[in-house]
C-alpha cells in the first residue's frame, strides 16, 4: 500500500473503470512517442516466431501501428497534451508499450472511445485493443475477452472542499451524486446508498465541472482520477477511502484466444522487465509517493 500526496491521506488500490468521454468514437489521434518515450527503451519486443500467421499480430504488424481505443481526457491515465498534441498517462504509455512488443517501436493510434461503445469498436474491428480503465466482469466477458488484469484499482468520493455530512457511501442516501455514465460507479451507488439521486456525465471533467456548479453534491469515481482531479483543483476534497476493489483488463476482440495469450505473455515480460513499474512511476507514481505497487496477478478475477 502507498502513502499519498496531501491532497489524499488514503491508500492507493489503483485505479477503476471511469467515466470516459460519451462523444461518438473519433478519428484516432497519433499516440506516437511521448516525451517519456525514454521509459519503453527497455521494453521488450516479440520475436518473429511469435507473431503468428494469419494472427491478430501479424495483421496489426503489417498495418504499422496499433489502433487503441482510450481516452484524451482522463488524467494520469490517457490525456492529450494540449501543447503537444501527444497522449500522455499510464494506460497510454501501456498501449505505446504493446504496440512496441508487435511491431519493435511504439507506434500506436488512439481512437477516442466512450464507455458505452468498447464493445462495439472491439467487435468491429474499428481498434484492436481497449486500454481505458476498463474494469472485468464476468457480464462483459460474455462480450469481449480481457487480457490481465493489468492494473487494481477502487472507488472513492470527491466533494467540494467544506462540504460536511459525508465520510462513507452510505451517506450519499437522499442526496444528489455525480457519477461517469455507465461506469462501476453508478450499480456500487444503487448498492450502498439505493435513496441517492444518480446523476451522469461522460466524461471525468463533466463530472468535476457539474460538482464545482452545485448539480451534485458528491462525485463517485476511481481514486486515483480524483486524485489527479483534486491536485489540479484545491477546492475538491477526497472524503473516503477506496471502498470498491476493481480490476483493469485490456479489452480484445471476444474469441481471439491466441491474442489474448499473447497479450498476456507480454504483459508478464513487461513487468518482469520492470517496464510496467516504470511506467507507473512517470504517470500515476508523479501524484502517489512510494514506490510502485506490485501488478495483479494475470488471470487472477473471474472474466479474465
Amino acid at each position: 500500500m502507498k502513502r499519498f500526496v496531501a491532497v489524499a491521506a488514503v491508500s492507493l488500490l489503483a485505479l477503476t473503470a471511469c467515466g470516459e468521454s460519451s462523444s461518438p468514437a473519433v478519428p484516432g489521434v497519433p499516440g506516437g512517442e511521448s516525451p517519456k518515450s525514454d521509459v519503453l527503451a527497455k521494453a521488450p519486443v516479440a520475436t518473429a516466431a511469435e507473431i503468428l500467421p494469419g494472427s491478430t499480430m501479424e495483421k496489426i504488424k503489417q498495418r504499422g501501428e496499433l489502433l487503441v481505443g482510450g481516452s484524451l481526457d482522463a488524467p494520469l491515465l490517457s490525456q492529450q497534451n494540449p501543447a503537444t498534441g501527444e497522449v500522455e498517462g499510464f494506460d497510454a504509455a501501456m498501449g505505446r508499450a504493446l504496440a512496441k512488443y508487435i511491431l519493435g517501436e511504439p507506434k500506436v493510434k488512439i481512437v477516442n472511445s466512450a464507455s458505452e461503445t468498447r464493445e462495439a469498436l472491439l467487435a468491429n474491428g474499428t481498434v484492436d485493443v481497449v486500454f481505458q480503465t476498463y474494469t472485468i466482469t464476468e457480464e462483459r466477458a460474455k462480450q469481449v475477452a480481457f487480457a490481465g488484469p493489468y492494473y487494481t484499482s477502487g472507488l472513492t468520493i470527491a466533494v467540494k472542499k467544506g462540504t460536511t455530512g459525508i465520510a462513507k457511501p452510505e451517506d450519499l442516501n437522499g442526496k444528489k451524486v455525480l457519477a461517469g455514465a455507465n461506469t462501476p460507479a453508478i450499480p456500487a451507488i444503487k448498492k450502498l446508498a439505493p435513496q441517492a439521486e444518480i446523476i451522469t456525465f461522460g466524461s471525468d471533467p463533466e463530472c468535476v465541472q457539474a460538482l464545482k456548479q452545485d448539480r451534485g453534491v458528491a462525485y463517485v469515481q476511481d481514486e486515483t482520477i480524483l486524485i489527479a482531479d483534486a491536485k489540479k483543483d484545491p477546492s475538491l476534497e477526497i472524503v473516503t477511502k477506496p471502498f470498491t476493489v476493481d480490476p483493469y483488463g485490456i479489452g480484445l476482440k471476444h474469441g481471439d484466444d491466441a491474442f489474448k495469450t499473447f497479450t498476456n505473455a507480454w504483459l508478464k515480460k513487461l513487468q518482469d522487465a520492470g517496464v510496467w513499474q516504470e511506467i507507473w512511476k512517470t504517470s500515476i507514481g508523479t501524484v502517489v509517493t512510494g514506490e510502485a505497487p506490485q501488478p495483479p496477478q494475470i488471470g487472477s478475477v473471474p472474466g479474465s
